[in-house]
């Protein structure tokens, strides 16, 4: 991914130090060499999953604002264009060749273009987007439901994990990608976004399609998905941690 903060974002964990970056970050050079730190950033990843979880519903809501509320402007930060030859051309032909497969543990791998996904039920949402950064932005999207799209897939018992791959890479040649628990797809505020306050996306903000999870922070709402590929574990993709950022130590359960 050609991220335009990657080396600041990888400054920043580098020099974080303190109670919250124990819990948040991993990035101190030093400590994340040293044979008890990563342990303890572990155990405190999965304790802070385990009590948000526990305090709040699976299926709470997250807060949605009124129309006067959305912000005149929404920053279109981190990586603004994927870059790519091939992206290139999606864009010269409104991504009317852009297909959604959704694949790995599911009776039924389905594939839909971009026209076939806006012909399904769609939710509009208007949320608050936290980045980790500091800034908020309320904005209004509009997409299909990931949950629906497991309706028709059907997961496995065994698929564990929704792992959504992107069409950006950053300048190693590293491929964007996140992933969310399956049982999160089924969130109703869990969508694929095409549309921002009435719009359909541009390419800073994500297109043609964007994960929404607004339950969590900024860095978990995935720009440019091409693929959802369901997985029993995270273990060999990417650095193994569940996310491009959670690679270089965000953590991977990012609960507001």
């Amino acid at each position: 991914m050609k991220h335009e903060h990657a080396m600041e974002r990888r400054r920043f964990l580098k020099g974080t130090v303190g109670a919250a970056s124990l819990v948040a970050l991993s990035g101190c050079d030093n400590l994340t060499q040293s044979s008890w730190f990563p342990g303890i950033l572990g155990k405190a990843e999965r304790l802070t999953e385990a009590v948000q979880r526990a305090v709040t519903p699976r299926d709470a809501l997250a807060k949605e604002y009124r129309e006067a509320d959305i912000s005149k402007i929404f920053p279109a930060n981190g990586n603004t264009d994927p870059g790519t030859e091939r992206y290139a051309e999606h864009v010269a032909q409104n991504f009317s060749e852009w297909t959604l497969e959704v694949v790995g543990l599911v009776q039924t791998p389905r594939s839909w273009s971009l026209a076939a996904l806006k012909e399904l039920p769609s939710r509009t949402q208007i949320t608050r987007h936290d980045c980790v950064e500091g800034w908020t932005a309320i904005g209004k999207w509009t997409g299909v439901p990931v949950g629906d799209l497991m309706h028709h897939v059907e997961p496995l018992p065994n698929a564990r994990y929704a792992v959504f791959r992107c069409a950006d890479v950053d300048d190693e040649g590293i491929t964007y990608y996140e992933s969310i628990a399956v049982a999160d797809c089924y969130h109703p505020q869990t969508i694929l976004a095409y549309e921002l306050n009435d719009r359909p996306l541009d390419v800073p903000h994500g297109a043609p399609l964007r994960l929404r999870f607004e339950r969590q922070l900024g860095y978990k709402q995935a720009k440019y998905v091409m693929k959802i590929q369901l997985v029993e574990s995270l273990v060999g993709i990417g650095g193994g941690k569940g996310g491009y950022w959670e690679d270089q130590g965000y953590e991977w359960y990012a609960g507001i």
